[in-house]
């Protein structure tokens, strides 16, 4: 617990398309939404790289059109996996920005900053994006922020947890805990029934931007028991968004004879008018396609139905629902015994979602709410002011116990998955497995850890090498190792192992197996973060202060324009000075801060003594 007078703690929804921060207010007694600079309560999580500034958020998507190539998103969807890794080859076919992959196969982002070529790890565009909403946040408090619980989808692996971790170290944030995604809607939910008596079991479904999760838990009296979680780290709304993208790519072609996949811009322009109309699709049975020059000098108009919206996604809203029954059957419950269907994420409002989910639960009416865009920050600004001993006693009583989303274990012999805690299991958690040599005269013992759900070990996923040396020879099966695995609350694995009979022991976090950062470059990264975010803030400046210059020099135009008082000396001094600011200002790319302040200092000195001279 971090606890009071360690200033504010927030919650952060770090999303794949949109992000989300949240605080306790203490002055209105409850969680509040934090609305950005533009006033928008949830921040695409969009950055954009230009030749003289770095970009984070709206402003970013809205420079979209103008340079594809150097607006850099779904940064969630590459966060903890390998280049080589085949939904990051899928992805690839449709991202306008490039991406290659480093000499231990991460997958690192390619853009074109001041005019210099840059490469950024998944986890640095991540960590923009968390600085943007740590800085919506102190400015709205006034004051700075350091503590955060920061969320991730339920079905994220341990190498993405971590990942995260990293991301939120880089932006300066000290992460409080990682949660999953659905179990803080739930906590949303769950805080107006704090003083409701009786147990009830609610389904919350969460279908955003980039991940499906689905989880099943028991609240009763505020307290919240997660039972089961499934999920898919690559199924939300930009999947949807992509199908309609190909549908037309197919369309252009056969009408036009021209072929637009290859072409960054129309495709990215393509993609926002799709995810534009998806929306649409949710309140009309139809809607227009319209983009003006999209390829050769050639528009794109066309429309699309609802229908056939569904008929091209039909297949992924299937999948979201057999994750539910996947869900209910590891819960061992019935569809009856759910009192509640939370729906949550912005691609929960698709009709046909809610209409298939609604009949997967016979005709049950679903529960709407919690605001499908906030509830995840909202329910991990409650966990943050939890932990920081902040909030009311409605929130101060909640108690949550969250799962593992996969099976942890070792490969054991003949690449037999022996798991040692297996998925849905209560976080934290700390479980023990006896295992023994099986050569004679063996002195170590090498065990790899998989997650997954597969039996055959090297079908899961690889997260490291627990390896224990030094252990007495003997014939086989006669050492035992005790291997133990330890889960914390962020979800995050800890595997130790002891000898039996002379205690030797060995300890490991499971870490760089993956792909993951190491400590040198986390620093680097963090260095490299405060570097930019001077950048942006001397950027900042020197447009104020060319602003401040650029008024000025209207203000004495027009009273020069204006005013027929003054003398020819002095209108010639005017026009010099006038003359001089032009060509600073033309010049603006190379002036620093102070040339602008000088400049100005010089024409105010011009400029007073003759407005004097009118007064």
């Amino acid at each position: 617990m971090v606890g009071k007078g360690q200033g504010p703690a927030i919650g952060i929804d770090l999303g794949t398309t949109y992000s989300c921060v949240a605080v306790w207010q203490h002055e209105h007694n409850r969680i509040e939404i934090i609305p950005n600079d533009q006033g928008n309560r949830i921040t695409p999580s969009y950055v954009a790289f230009t030749d003289s500034e770095r970009l984070i958020g709206d402003v970013a998507k809205n420079q979209a059109k103008l340079s594809p190539t150097n607006i850099v998103f779904d940064a969630k969807r590459l966060i903890g996996r390998k280049f080589s890794d085949p939904m990051v080859q899928s992805d690839m076919t449709l991202w306008p920005f490039k991406l290659i992959a480093n000499p231990s196969d991460k997958p690192m982002i390619v853009v074109t900053y001041k005019g210099e070529e840059k490469q950024f790890a998944a986890e640095e565009i991540s960590s923009m994006v968390l600085t943007k909403m740590k800085d919506i946040a102190e400015a709205c408090l006034g004051s700075t922020v350091k503590n955060a619980i920061v969320t991730v989808p339920a079905y994220f692996n341990d190498s993405q947890r971590q990942a995260t971790k990293d991301a939120a170290t880089i932006s300066g944030l000290n992460v409080m805990r990682i949660i999953n995604e659905p179990t803080a809607a739930a906590i949303a939910y769950g805080l107006d029934k704090t003083h409701t008596c009786g147990e009830k079991n609610v389904l919350i479904f969460d279908l955003g931007g980039g991940t499906l999760d689905v989880c099943l838990m028991t609240i009763e009296w505020g307290d919240i028991e997660v039972k089961a979680i499934s999920g898919d780290t690559h199924l939300g709304g930009q999947d949807f968004d992509i199908r309609m993208v190909n549908h037309f790519i197919k369309e252009f072609k056969r009408k036009e004879g021209k072929d637009i996949s290859g072409n960054p811009r129309a495709i990215r322009r393509l993609r926002n008018e799709c995810e534009r109309a998806k929306r649409a699709l949710s309140s009309a049975s139809q809607t227009t396609i319209e983009i003006d020059s999209l390829f050769e000098g050639i528009d794109l108009f066309s429309s699309i139905s609802r229908a056939k919206f569904e008929e091209l996604n039909m297949d992924l809203f299937n999948k979201c629902m057999e994750h539910v029954e996947m869900c209910l059957k590891d819960a061992k419950m019935e569809r009856s015994s759910v009192h509640d269907v939370v729906v949550v994420g912005g691609s929960s409002r698709i009709p046909k979602v809610q209409q298939l989910l609604q009949e997967s639960f016979n005709g049950k009416e679903l529960c709407k709410s919690i605001h499908p865009d906030e509830a995840v920050a909202y329910g991990a600004a409650v966990q943050a002011a939890i932990l920081n001993g902040e909030g009311n006693e409605r929130v101060q009583h909640m108690v949550l116990l969250d799962v593992t989303p996969l099976s942890l274990g070792v490969s054991a012999r003949g690449d037999l998955m022996s798991v040692i805690i297996p998925r849905n299991t209560t976080i934290p958690t700390r479980r023990e497995k006896i295992y023994v040599t099986v050569l004679d005269n063996q002195t170590s013992m090498s065990l790899p850890v998989y997650e997954g759900e597969r039996s055959k070990a090297s079908d899961n996923n690889l997260l490291g090498t627990f390896l224990l040396e030094g252990i007495p020879a003997a014939p086989r099966g006669v050492t035992e190792v005790n291997v133990c695995f330890e889960i914390d609350a962020n979800g995050i694995l800890n595997v130790s192992g002891e000898e039996t009979t002379t205690g030797k022991k060995k300890n490991i976090t499971i870490t760089n197996d993956k792909g993951r950062l190491s400590s040198e470059e986390i620093a680097k990264m963090v260095s490299d973060g405060k570097k930019y975010k001077f950048e942006d803030e001397e950027f900042k400046r020197k447009v104020e202060a060319k602003n401040a210059l650029e008024k000025l020099a209207y203000d004495m135009r027009n009273m020069t324009i204006k005013c027929d008082m003054i003398k020819a000396g002095d209108k010639k001094k005017i026009e010099e000075a006038l003359e001089s600011a032009t060509e600073l200002l033309e010049a603006n790319k190379l002036a620093e801060v102070g040339d602008f302040k000088d400049k100005m200092r010089e024409l105010e000195s011009v400029y007073r003594p003759i407005a004097a001279k009118m007064s």
